[in-house]
């Protein structure tokens, strides 16, 4: 055996060439720059600015920990990452010779006419030695463009679960914060059937005395009612939000989480930089796990390339040989096999063309799909570049309508009160503070919302 150990060192140094064609990162599909200012750039990397620096909210962090931790998805992903890491591990080792240790013991009886002696003989045969099973001599690239594609496979997985994390840290927080926005809605519109309530008591006690109409108190009575319908509607709304984000975090929310805060104290980093629409190549996990299946479909050529070359193997044993168990190591029982061979492909009807035709179309499409992730990716950050652009001009003017709809709803009690106006009036003032209420949380819902949404668009996390 010790002859062969040099040739077989020098055998694994000849091997490993590789006919897949030179990878060349395609062109990225999108503008230069986003359609609306990106802001400070300063060479910001956003992957450097972990999700507990963007979120402020202690009971956000909280639950977003929760999240990471017993999350089935990523379970999924992460065993998808060990899976795939041991796929690789058993394909680069094809690149090694394997070594078996053999026993064998055969005790055969042939009869006479079997043998030249022409009477029945009992024989014996033991062999103990070392094997090296089929081994494929690489000099075209046929193995190492398989451990190639399945590393690139890893590779994909690897960010692909990395894409998972993003996704979900983004998805808790957008549900976090729509629950924020139920609760919110909620007290509102306790607090608004509160005043139906007691707009209602005193319409009936006016109409009681005869100093009220009918029908202010049926408007009264209205308006409660649907102030009451509109409660139940939400408190629905609210149910189910908060079933969804324990749904997400995998686990019953705790009852020792720090106390929740409001839409208006998420403390998010509003001055996001984005960078440049090129920075997503580097920066989005999506982006990259596509760029890997493509180099994978890449290798994937080098596999059918080599089906039209000849295939080399060797198989090897050594070791000692007798026909009794005493002799077995005994001077002069020693014995090897060296077997070479080779396949050289002739005629397959078309199988190996066809087969690279394959190849080379599916790497076309995974370049149509890298090119698609890059057009989604710009598409999304360019979308939540637009809503920040926006959405302070609509805050400010919500704010500025609750103002106005409260001093009119102030003003249309008093005047009620003291017997100028009906009491539609102030049904319409009401009706009025409470939608510009709720348009204003729904605006502060959509400024946190977007803000994260353009975290994870960028890659952060």
């Amino acid at each position: 055996m010790n002859k062969f150990i040099p040739l077989f060192l020098a055998i694994a140094l000849l091997t490993g060439c590789s006919l897949a064609p030179r990878y060349e990162q395609p062109a990225a599909p999108i503008a230069s720059t986003y359609p609306v200012g990106s802001g400070a750039i300063d060479d910001f990397a956003i992957d450097a600015l972990a999700w507990p620096e963007f979120f402020g909210d202690a009971r956000l962090r909280a639950v977003i920990s929760l999240a990471l931790e017993h999350n089935s998805d990523l379970q999924v992903a992460a065993l998808n990452i060990e899976r795939v890491r041991a796929l690789y591990n058993i394909q680069r080792t094809a690149l090694i010779p394997t070594l078996n240790g053999t026993a064998s013991g055969v005790r055969q009886r042939l009869p006479g006419d079997l043998n030249s002696s022409g009477s029945p003989v009992t024989a014996s045969t033991y062999s103990v030695g070392l094997e090296i099973p089929s081994y494929e001599l690489d000099f075209f690239g046929r193995v190492t463009s398989l451990r190639d594609q399945v590393l690139q496979q890893y590779l994909a997985t690897e960010e692909a679960a990395r894409s998972a994390r993003i996704s979900l840290i983004s998805a808790v927080a957008r549900q976090y914060l729509v629950s924020l926005a139920l609760d919110e809605q909620f007290t509102l519109a306790e607090q608004t059937l509160a005043s139906a309530e007691h707009a209602f008591g005193l319409n009936q006690q006016s109409f009681e005395a005869g100093v009220a109409s009918e029908l202010d108190l049926a408007t009264a009575e209205a308006q409660r009612e649907s102030v009451r319908a509109t409660l139940a509607a939400i408190t629905q709304q609210r149910d189910q939000a908060h079933n969804a984000l324990t749904l997400l975090v995998g686990t019953p929310l705790p009852s020792d989480l720090p106390v929740a805060g409001s839409l208006a104290t998420q403390n998010l980093i509003a001055d996001l930089p984005v960078g440049l629409p090129a920075d997503l190549l580097t920066q989005r996990p999506d982006i990259l796990a596509a760029e890997h299946v493509l180099q994978a479909a890449n290798a994937n050529i080098g596999v059918a390339r080599a089906a039209f070359f000849p295939s080399i193997k060797l198989t090897a044993s050594g070791g000692t040989a007798s026909a009794d168990l005493n002799g077995l190591f005994e001077s002069g029982s020693g014995t090897w096999r060296f077997a070479p061979s080779i396949t050289v492909p002739i005629f397959a009807a078309g199988v190996n063309r066809a087969r690279l035709e394959v190849a080379e179309i599916e790497q076309r499409i995974e370049v149509v799909r890298y090119q698609r992730v890059i057009q989604t990716a710009f598409r999304e950050v360019a979308d939540a570049l637009a809503v920040r652009q926006s959405i302070g001009v609509q805050i400010e003017a919500q704010t500025a309508r609750v103002a106005a709809a409260q001093r009119r709803f102030d003003l249309s009690t008093q005047r009620f009160e003291a017997g100028v106006d009906s009491y539609l009036a102030v049904l319409l003032a009401e009706q009025e503070l409470f939608a510009a209420k709720q348009a204003l949380i729904q605006a502060r819902l959509a400024e946190s919302t977007n803000l994260t949404a353009l975290y994870a668009a960028l890659g952060g996390g």
